[in-house]
């Protein structure tokens, strides 16, 4: 049970930090801010299916929200770089 809480707050705390990389991203504008729209929106949708399919097949949820902190790590990473 704590281990679903630490893994939920985590991904929120993660989550904004995403959250922050992009807008900063977006704000200044561009091709790479384009592009950066186009994958978020992409990202998004593809990872709700991930997720719609693994309940179905009777995942828990902290499968769930752990299959999203990789990515949302991973996009820190990589909004992070430049």
């Amino acid at each position: 049970m704590v281990r679903s809480w630490f893994n939920l707050v985590m991904l929120a705390a993660e989550s904004q930090q995403v959250i922050s990389l992009r807008l900063m991203k977006l704000a200044m504008g561009g091709p790479k801010a384009k592009t950066e729209a186009t994958l978020m929106v992409a990202e998004k949708v593809t990872a709700a299916g991930i997720a719609a399919g693994s309940l179905m097949r009777g995942k828990s949820t902290d499968s769930v929200v752990q299959g999203y902190r990789k990515k949302v790590q991973a996009n820190v990473r990589r909004l992070s770089k430049g």
